[in-house]
C-alpha cells in the first residue's frame, strides 16, 4: 500500500473503525474516506485529531462510489449493527447483510481490495469448534440475529462467482481496547470491569452454572484492538489467498484473568464476587471461545501478538484511567 492511497473505512465512528483510522494515519496513511452515520455525538471524540479527505454518511456512500468509481484504492468495511442483544433481524439484515452486499459488489466493479468484519458470533455454541475452515462453514448455528447476519454475508460472500480482486472476512472474537466509550452495555468486559472498580471497588462475574468450569473460570479469547487493525492492515497489504480468517490471540483465558489483570493494573487488592447468569441469557452462555489462528499463520501474518496482561495495561493505564483516546 502506498502513502498515497486512498482508502475507505467504514464503520469509522465505532469502536475499532476509528482505532484503525489512527493506525493507518501513525503508518502515514491520510488520504482516508470514512463512511458512518456521524450523527452521535458520543461517538465524536473517536475520531478527534484524526487525519483525513472527507466523511461520508453511510447513506450516501455507493452513490457517491458509483460516482467517483476511481476514487478509491482499498477498502475496510467494518461498519454493522454489532449489538448481539437486538433482537429484531431486520435490523441486522439491513446494516449487516445487505449493506455488505452493497460494498462487495461496489468492489467487484471497481476492482477494489475489501477486507471486511466478520464475527466469532458466527460459531454460535462453539459446538463445530472454532476453526475458520470454510468447507465446515455451513455447519455453523449462530445464536442470535447479529450473529446470523454476519455468518449469511459470509456464506453469500463464498458463492459470489464474480469476486473484489483480494477479499478477506475477518471474524472478530472478544476485542477490547480503547475508543470504545460510546457502546454502552456492548463495551468489553474489562471497561464495565473497570468502572465497577472504580465505583464499588468489587468486581461482580457470573457464576458457572455448568459443571466443567469453576465460578469466573468461563474462558474467551480476547484479542487487543491493535493487534486486530494490524491483522486488518496486513491482508489489504499482501493480499494472500481470499477467504475468511480467524482474528483472537489464539489462547483463551478466563474471566478471572482479565479480572485480576485489571486489579494488577491499577495497584489494587483483588476484590471479586460472583453472581448468577441471568436465567434468559443461561441457556446461550458460551463458556468457551478460542480462535483457531493457524490460518492467518500459514498466510504468513506472524506478527506477535499481544499478551493479555499487556494489552490490559495498556488499556487501563494508557487509557482508561484518563479518559484518553487513541
Amino acid at each position: 500500500m502506498q502513502l498515497q492511497s486512498a482508502i475507505v473505512v467504514t464503520g469509522a465512528a465505532g469502536f475499532i473503525g476509528s482505532y484503525l483510522t489512527g493506525y493507518l494515519n501513525r503508518k502515514g496513511f491520510e488520504n482516508l474516506i470514512l463512511v458512518d452515520d456521524f450523527a452521535r455525538p458520543d461517538k465524536a471524540p473517536n475520531l478527534a485529531g484524526k487525519v483525513f479527505s472527507r466523511q461520508i454518511h453511510r447513506d450516501d456512500f455507493a452513490a457517491w462510489w458509483q460516482e467517483n468509481p476511481q476514487a478509491i484504492d482499498y477498502c475496510f468495511h467494518l461498519g454493522a449493527r454489532t449489538d448481539t442483544t437486538e433482537m429484531d433481524y431486520e435490523v441486522h439484515r439491513r446494516l449487516n447483510l445487505e449493506y455488505s452486499k452493497t460494498i462487495w459488489q461496489l468492489c467487484v466493479q471497481t476492482g477494489t481490495p475489501l477486507v471486511y468484519a466478520s464475527s466469532a458470533a458466527t460459531y454460535g455454541s462453539g459446538a463445530q469448534g472454532y476453526t475458520d475452515d470454510q468447507q465446515r462453514l455451513d455447519a455453523l448455528e449462530p445464536l442470535n440475529p447479529y450473529g446470523l447476519s454476519k455468518h449469511q454475508f459470509d456464506q453469500w460472500a463464498l458463492a459470489q462467482p464474480e469476486t473484489p480482486p483480494f477479499w478477506a472476512g475477518l471474524k472478530f472474537f472478544n476485542v477490547y481496547g480503547p475508543n470504545e466509550y460510546h457502546k454502552g452495555r456492548m463495551a468489553s468486559v474489562i471497561f464495565h470491569a473497570f468502572h465497577q472498580i472504580q465505583q464499588e471497588g468489587q468486581v461482580k462475574l457470573f457464576r458457572s452454572h455448568h459443571p466443567d468450569y469453576t465460578d469466573g473460570g468461563q474462558m474467551r479469547d480476547f484479542v487487543f484492538v491493535d493487534d486486530i487493525a494490524a491483522m486488518c492492515f496486513w491482508l489489504l497489504d499482501q493480499q494472500p489467498a481470499s477467504g475468511i480468517y480467524n482474528a483472537g490471540s489464539g489462547r483463551a483465558r478466563t474471566f478471572l484473568d482479565l479480572v485480576r489483570a485489571i486489579f494488577h493494573s491499577l495497584e489494587l487488592p483483588e476484590n471479586i464476587t460472583f453472581i448468577d447468569t441471568p436465567a434468559d441469557i443461561r441457556d446461550k452462555y458460551q463458556y468457551f471461545t478460542e480462535a483457531d489462528m493457524r490460518k492467518l499463520q500459514m498466510a504468513g501474518f506472524t506478527q506477535p501478538l499481544t499478551s493479555l496482561e499487556d494489552g490490559v495495561a495498556q488499556y487501563v493505564r494508557d487509557y482508561l484511567v484518563t479518559g484518553s483516546y487513541y
